[in-house]
């Protein structure tokens, strides 16, 4: 009888162990750029980091510059370890165990308990704790452990230093446009550049709507000679100097990508 109550407790074991659902890992945030839209910083990445994968932003006379939270989320953290290590530091949880520093900061905009957004002011780049010059460290962790930066999902450059343009605080609005190309097609390609993939052709007079700017190849069209492209859908960019959007340069108000 013993036999068969343990036989009977291990099925049940067995059955609930297959039957239980296993709690689906919660997706990363869309973490961006640490700072004001439409500014272009250096970072930095290498081997003898610590931790290994951080990043170091730079950019001409930075001390005092703003530092903004990089995804949605709570301050956790908001300390000062002095002259060593991050000096003053703020750390963000965004939740599923995904947490960013941002370290050496020159002071705080931000106390704990605080819920912040994309694009809210922290505090400014500076050169506390162990620094050796004006510079924001930046980290993104999960569950305590150091991971690879992703800005908007695509992966930082390791190793070395890459110029990061920001969309963080961006308008989220749109724009609208009239391709121009005294009756050519406009080709459409993967990425902001002549040199990307064709994925299409875009008619002379069609209307489009433009989800954000960037630059890239410059490119001498109907409008000029111009180094902005618009990026019409997932992939797809075209040459601002064919689209007439009623301005010259950026749009107002359209967020750069």
């Amino acid at each position: 009888m013993r036999k068969r109550w343990m036989s009977l407790l291990a099925t049940a074991v067995l059955v609930a162990g297959v039957l239980t659902p296993v709690s689906p890992a919660m997706a990363a945030p869309t973490f961006r750029v640490p700072f004001p839209c439409g500014q272009t910083w250096s970072g930095q990445t290498r081997s003898g980091h610590s931790p290994a994968y951080a990043i170091d932003f730079n950019r001409t006379d930075d001390v005092g510059d703003p530092v903004v939270a990089s995804a949605p989320g709570t301050v956790d953290v908001v300390t000062n370890l002095g002259n060593t290590s991050y000096g003053k530091y703020v750390r963000i949880n965004h939740g599923g165990g995904y947490t960013t520093y941002y370290a050496h900061l020159n002071g705080f905009n931000v106390s704990v308990g605080q819920t912040v957004g994309y694009g809210k002011v922290i505090g400014w780049v500076g050169s506390t704790g162990g620094s050796s010059g004006p510079h924001l460290h930046y980290e993104q962790r999960l569950n305590g452990s150091d991971i690879q930066v992703r800005f908007n999902g695509s992966l930082a450059l390791y190793w070395g230093t890459k110029n990061y343009n920001s969309g963080n605080g961006c308008s989220s609005g749109t724009g609208s446009g009239t391709v121009d190309t005294s009756g050519t097609p406009l080709t459409v390609r993967s990425g902001p550049g002549t040199g990307y993939a064709s994925v299409g052709t875009v008619a002379d007079g069609a209307k489009v709507t433009i989800a954000c700017q960037t630059s890239g190849t410059s490119v001498t069209g109907t409008y000029g000679t111009s180094t902005i492209w618009d990026r019409i859908g997932s992939g797809r960019f075209i040459a601002d100097a064919y689209v007439y959007t009623g301005h010259d340069g950026y749009i107002p108000n359209v967020p750069r990508c």
